[in-house]
């Protein structure tokens, strides 16, 4: 080194420089690394993306639905009524709707890997303290906030992302990730029952939750925020992207869409529709046992409606791609109404069995024809942040149901009048999505708007 004045200093900015260069030239060569790398592979890596999803979905709404087979098992320990205990779940998806809005827009900034570590550590904690549950105060702070916040990314990341990797084959790829809430909604209440038969609810918490925290945390390693960001392009159609450079990022800004009438009636449809297809789950097990069936027949019934629910996002995903959301959309609220008048009226169990399988597969459309009807009426663009508030829409919708659901029992000690609401929600989003009119032609022509 140099010590004639200046000529010290001249030389230490000039290796600070050169310090800089070599950090900055080994990024990009380990950017250049993962790039190449993506592109060797004999598969388009969209497909990994949707098995990560896939993934995430099973974990995350099927650890979620199966609280309607800890339901009882609680109740028993605890002197406590079914709407302080539906109450919780109702927090728990306010906190997770709430939360998505924000999750949505980190997602649309940053990418999914560091929101799916932090929230996957919630989630598994959130259980974990389940199984030392001995308030009501302790309930709602463990599932309903914890919980809660654990359940923030499950679908704004899934679905968001998903459709991010996916424009020409965006309706299929859903119904495919889709299915993995149906694959956990038939596996997790099993899995939940035979752990509690065989080690009780507080032991089975504990297991399910230490499992779990690793799994989301692991799998949310995969994900990649779109295929720009590794190199790649949407749907592994190198000639039509490069016809269309722009299509996977066009659509309205979050300010655009705030100000369209189609976005909140598509919000409100959101929140009939999840007031019942929320309230269902939880209370089908409580339900069927009521009518006399055993609590293992009640848990086959819920697993029933996960697994006819993968059908049915499947086939949903493949009708959005050749009719359009909204039309798919008008089928399955029609089909719930359908199903919910038959509730009405089933006592028996194939009358309950057969309830489980028609509102299944109207259950899995419903969930999979939300993102995209929002790619489909304002882009991708702001794709997070939009579903992220239409989906919250339909947690107030879901908390409520839930949580009256178990009031109105607590009072008339029947469901009766409850599933008569659901039917009236259900009769007014399909009225919502038939004035929703179509959508523009041109939206993925619309230029990005910042």
């Amino acid at each position: 080194m140099c010590k004639f004045g200046n000529l010290e200093i001249w030389h230490c900015g000039k290796a600070i420089i050169r310090s800089k260069k070599i950090t900055i030239g080994f990024n990009r060569f380990r950017r250049a690394i993962l790039v190449v790398s993506m592109k060797r592979l004999t598969f388009f890596y969209g497909y990994v993306i949707v098995a990560s999803c896939f993934g995430i979905q099973a974990i995350g709404i099927g650890t979620y639905v199966s609280f309607g087979v800890f339901f009882m098992p609680i109740l028993t320990d605890f002197d406590w009524s079914r709407a302080t205990l539906s109450g919780a779940q109702s927090l728990a998806i306010l906190v997770m709707g709430s939360l998505g809005i924000l999750v949505g827009r980190l997602n649309d900034r940053y990418g999914p890997r560091v929101v799916m570590t932090v929230t996957g550590f919630f989630f598994g904690l959130g259980l974990m303290f389940m199984s030392g549950l001995n308030t009501v105060w302790q309930l709602y702070v463990f599932y309903g906030i914890v919980f809660g916040i654990g359940m923030s990314p499950i679908d704004v990341i899934s679905n968001t992302t998903t459709a991010r990797w996916f424009v020409q084959r965006r309706g299929i790829m859903t119904g495919i990730m889709k299915v993995g809430t149906g694959a956990g909604q038939l596996v997790m209440p099993l899995v939940a029952s035979a752990l509690i038969a065989g080690s009780g609810w507080r032991t089975s918490y504990i297991v399910i939750g230490a499992i779990f925290m690793v799994l989301l945390i692991s799998i949310g390693q995969l994900l990649r925020r779109d295929p720009a960001s590794v190199g790649l392009l949407p749907d592994g159609n190198r000639g039509f992207q490069i016809a269309r450079p722009n299509l996977a990022e066009t659509g309205f800004s979050l300010r655009r869409a705030l100000h369209m009438r189609q976005f909140w009636t598509i919000c409100l449809a959101n929140l009939a529709a999840l007031f019942c297809l929320i309230t269902i789950p939880l209370h089908i097990v409580p339900h069927a046992t009521d009518v006399g069936l055993s609590s293992t027949t009640a848990a086959v019934i819920l697993s029933t409606i996960g697994g006819i629910s993968m059908i049915g996002r499947f086939v949903t995903g493949i009708v959005i791609d050749r009719i359009g959301s909204r039309h798919t959309m008008i089928i399955c609220f029609i089909l719930l109404i359908s199903t919910l008048l038959w509730l009405q009226v089933a006592r028996e169990v194939w009358m309950l069995y057969l309830f489980a399988v028609v509102y299944g597969f109207t259950h899995g459309g419903l969930f999979t024809v939300i993102s995209p009807i929002v790619a489909e009426y304002f882009g991708i663009h702001s794709h997070g942040v939009l579903f992220g508030i239409i989906a919250f829409g339909g947690t107030i919708g879901g908390a409520v149901g839930s949580v009256l659901t178990g009031g109105i029992f607590d009072i008339t000690e029947s469901y009766s009048l409850a599933f008569w609401m659901c039917t009236a929600l259900g009769t007014v989003g399909l009225g919502l999505i038939l004035s929703l009119g179509s959508a523009s032609p041109d939206i993925r022509e619309i230029p990005r708007e910042d």
